[in-house]
């Protein structure tokens, strides 16, 4: 059974820090492409930020600077949030692929994905 478990989500101020774990297990994901994403009530799931086995990341343009992503090629995948926003308030999702050649920003690459953390920053 593959699982991904979120954890690290909780409320914060503006401008404060949160970092967000994912931690996977049932197989070894040292070769997969690791991604964050995020969904606020009534719209499409938005990518995050990904990371490929080798240490290769991408961006959303609205995370850019102040995201950052990681791996432990093992079984964690992390990502630190800092100069937080009102407009990140979301549930936090963390999903695997096994298509490495390009990193997607598309939910339908992915083919696994965690149950989610309420990221919540107050004004």
């Amino acid at each position: 059974q593959v699982q991904l478990v979120e954890s690290g989500g909780g409320l914060v101020q503006a401008g404060g820090s949160l970092r967000l774990s994912c931690a996977a297990s049932g197989r070894t994901f040292r070769n997969y492409a690791m991604a964050w994403f995020r969904q606020r009530p009534g719209q499409e799931r938005e990518f995050v930020a990904a990371i490929t086995w080798s240490g290769g990341t991408k961006y959303g343009d609205s995370v850019k600077g102040r995201f950052s992503i990681s791996r432990d090629n093992a079984k964690n995948t992390d990502l630190q949030m800092n100069s937080l926003k009102p407009e990140d308030t979301a549930v936090y999702y963390c999903a695997a692929t096994a298509v490495t050649t390009v990193i997607s920003s598309w939910p339908t690459s992915y083919d696994y994905w965690g149950q989610g953390t309420q990221v919540t920053v107050s004004s």
